[in-house]
């Protein structure tokens, strides 16, 4: 890339992962003048950099992007490779303008347009579409620089399989769905314990036959239910955002049936070792931190955020600041926006505000020295 460019377009879409794709979809079918700026070498690469054994909670048959079928088994459960794989294939069929290898490390409002940078590359456009989605940046404790340094350390997002890991016992750290499944794989070759307070459970059975007949029911109340548009549905997503998701394939009876130890939650570090609630302390090899991700939005420079550092939006359309939205965050607009059904609606309704804001659509792309916005 030439350094000291400026780039005009219509719309920036930061982030391509599904989200970003999803409406790169959308915006592509009303011919607008956009890029989808992503950091990762390769569509998918965000899937492909997680752990081996990781498959998806829904079946197949729900997981496809707008246009296009999630190929295989309609009831089955895809790989994050299959998912990657899939991106690619769907960046590639609708000839998305994904430009990777760009991390924006700044938007600006100038005016009234917008300032994306990736080093001296700049973006210049009347929409800005923040697609990051919600595991942005891995959160781990404090203390977990205080443990000793032969213990090796992996949050969930850099973990990849048990082999990786020093012989001796594990300890888990979280006990949502990414500490039960990672957990459960730990017990085949490691003694392993997980601690925590366990989330609730979801009262059925994951596999075939709940993708046959309870997903259906499961899709319509998390898409359309549960959403910021009902009194219901408000409540609800609050309490969700700030209790852990329920666990859905892995059980605690699994996990007990599995060898698994439970644990009290780790509250500091006392002699090197993990420290827990009820005083003990744990002697182990490895720790692996299945405790979630914060959202990280320093580098957006627009009064978009309350004083916790809270999007305020609705739907996705920041509020106060035109021309500025966001896809893809968890309970963005309903308890499924962070899903692939729910990324698609979201999508499509953002695609239907930027047309109607910004008119009918813009010019073919230029790229240009240092000129002044058009």
């Amino acid at each position: 890339m030439n350094t000291n460019q400026t780039e005009y377009v219509d719309t920036v879409v930061i982030g391509g992962g599904q989200a970003g794709l999803a409406l790169g979809y959308y915006l592509a079918q009303q011919n607008r003048d956009f890029v989808i700026l992503d950091a990762h070498g390769r569509v998918g690469d965000a899937w492909r950099m997680r752990w081996d054994s990781l498959r998806l909670f829904t079946p197949a048959k729900y997981d496809g992007l707008p246009g296009m079928p999630f190929p295989g088994d309609a009831l089955g459960f895809p790989t994050k490779d299959d998912v990657a794989d899939y991106l690619e294939a769907y960046a590639t069929t609708f000839a998305l303008p994904v430009r990777n290898g760009v991390r924006v490390d700044r938007l600006r409002r100038e005016g009234g347009h917008y300032v994306s940078s990736a080093g001296e590359h700049r973006w210049e456009s009347k929409n800005v579409v923040l697609a990051t989605g919600g595991s942005q940046t891995p959160h781990t404790p404090a203390f977990a620089d205080q443990l000793a340094p032969t213990i090796v350390q992996r949050h969930s997002s850099a973990y990849r399989n048990p082999a990786e890991l020093p012989p001796g016992a594990a300890l888990v750290v979280g006990v949502g769905n990414s500490g039960a499944e990672i957990a459960r794989e730990l017990s085949l070759t490691h003694p392993t314990r997980l601690a925590g307070t366990p989330a609730p459970e979801i009262p059925i059975r994951h596999g075939r036959t709940a993708a046959r007949f309870a997903f259906p029911a499961v899709r319509f109340l998390g898409l359309h239910v549960l959403t910021r548009r009902t009194p219901l549905g408000r409540r609800a997503l609050a309490k969700l955002a700030t209790h852990a998701d329920p666990l859905v394939r892995t059980k605690v009876r699994d996990l007990v049936d599995a060898g698994v130890q439970l644990l009290p939650r780790v509250v500091g570090v006392q002699g090197g070792k993990p420290e827990l609630a009820d005083g003990r302390v744990c002697d182990v090899s490895s720790v692996i931190w299945c405790t979630g991700y914060r959202d990280d939005f320093d580098w957006v420079d627009a009064p978009a955020f309350d004083a916790e550092g809270r999007i305020r939006q609705y739907r996705g359309v920041a509020r106060s600041v035109p021309g500025l939205y966001f896809l893809g965050q968890e309970l963005l607009f309903a308890e499924a926006s962070a899903t692939l059904p729910g990324i698609t609606r979201d999508a499509a309704y953002l695609a239907k505000r930027i047309r109607t804001a910004s008119g009918p659509t813009s010019v073919g792309r230029d790229v240009v020295e240092e000129s002044q916005w058009a």
